[in-house]
């Protein structure tokens, strides 16, 4: 089933509707500031039609009215948990399965996103929009990928770089 927009601010969701197989994908969201970065992150969880969202850290969570309006609705179908630290959703991740941990960020140990090879189950973990992810968080993943940017800006939105990840993950794994 395909709604609209406008179907899905005014569906009435229930935890049987929408029970299908989902990618193997997590995203964790650490201090992300921006309650509408939080809801165009849980629209474009449901796109790619992930398994979780952990949300991790200082920031807002559902039902926010502004991520209620920039999600549409899909704050509603997407599972999604609380988490006071990224780090405790990477536990909480590790214990469940043998996942890979993928930080979107510009770092020394970075490499660009189309050279690393990803596999099933993992976990895209995107920070904060003015300084990124922690450095202490970043110690505990797998790869750090990284998009180029060839203008004078330094980053791209965090709706943008982990749809770039995502859908370059959904079409080359």
């Amino acid at each position: 089933m395909k709604l609209n927009a406008k179907q899905l601010r005014t569906c009435k969701f229930n935890d049987n509707q929408f029970l299908k197989k989902r990618t193997p994908i997590y995203f964790i969201l650490e201090n992300v500031y921006d309650t509408y970065n939080v809801g165009g992150l849980f629209r474009l969880a449901d796109a790619l039609n992930i398994e979780k969202i952990y949300l991790c850290g200082q920031m807002e969570i559902p039902p926010n009215s502004k991520i209620k309006k920039a999600s549409i609705g899909t704050y509603k179908i997407i599972p999604w948990e609380y988490k006071t630290t990224a780090k405790e959703a990477i536990e909480d991740l590790r214990k469940q399965t043998q996942i890979q941990l993928i930080a979107v960020e510009q770092n020394k140990r970075s490499r660009h996103y189309s050279q690393i090879k990803y596999h099933f189950p993992l976990a895209l973990l995107v920070g904060n929009e003015t300084y990124g992810v922690l450095p202490e968080t970043l110690a505990l993943v797998d790869e750090i990928a990284e998009i180029p940017m060839w203008g004078i800006n330094r980053s791209l939105n965090v709706i943008v770089s982990a749809a770039i990840i995502g859908y370059h993950i959904l079409v080359n794994a």
